[in-house]
């Protein structure tokens, strides 16, 4: 993966538009294994009881998934990030299926590993409940951005809510 051959249509989107017209949006889910050897896929270890899988797993690997995170691919997010990052890709719009909708905060180890896999921007979806969420993402993450949609539309949190929050913590936004 991520060969170029100058055909795909990351390739062709981003030599005539440039990178930045190309945003690849990812929707990982975890798949839990006892032992990270098991797989050939980048691993997360969970550091408490709370992380821990149905079977008491202690690590896990983020697969990639497609019909809006129904079905699941022998991909891990590593492999598909940097794969689209080398034919041209300029962004990332990470959507966590396991923290989607679960108002819980951002799944910060799926987001830190793939802002590290990467030297392009990676913004953070699926998980905000809170404005102390984006706080949260953004001090324990290297992430340029990160969006909530769910909590706007129920009008959970008013989107300068948020924003109060951020500056408050002397993270830069715009107003």
């Amino acid at each position: 993966g991520g060969q170029k051959s100058g055909k795909s249509s990351i390739e062709t989107i981003s030599y005539v538009y440039g990178a930045q017209a190309v945003v690849i949006s990812v929707d990982p889910r975890k798949v839990y294994v006892a032992d990270p050897e098991e797989t050939s896929h980048t691993c997360a270890r969970a550091d408490s009881e709370l992380e821990l899988g149905p079977n008491g797993e202690q690590f896990w690997w983020y697969q990639c998934t497609v019909k809006g995170g129904r079905e699941g691919r022998d991909l891990d997010v590593v492999q598909l990030v940097q794969a689209c990052e080398n034919l041209g890709a300029g962004e990332v719009l990470l959507n966590s299926m396991d923290a989607d909708g679960s108002n819980a905060g951002y799944d910060h180890k799926l987001v830190a590993m793939v802002k590290n896999a990467v030297s392009i921007p990676v913004i953070a979806s699926s998980g905000a409940g809170c404005p102390q969420h984006f706080v949260d993402v953004f001090n324990k993450t290297d992430v340029q951005a990160a969006l909530a949609a769910g909590i706007f539309h129920r009008q959970e949190v008013s989107i300068h809510e948020v924003k109060q929050s951020l500056v408050e913590s002397d993270i830069r936004v715009r107003l």
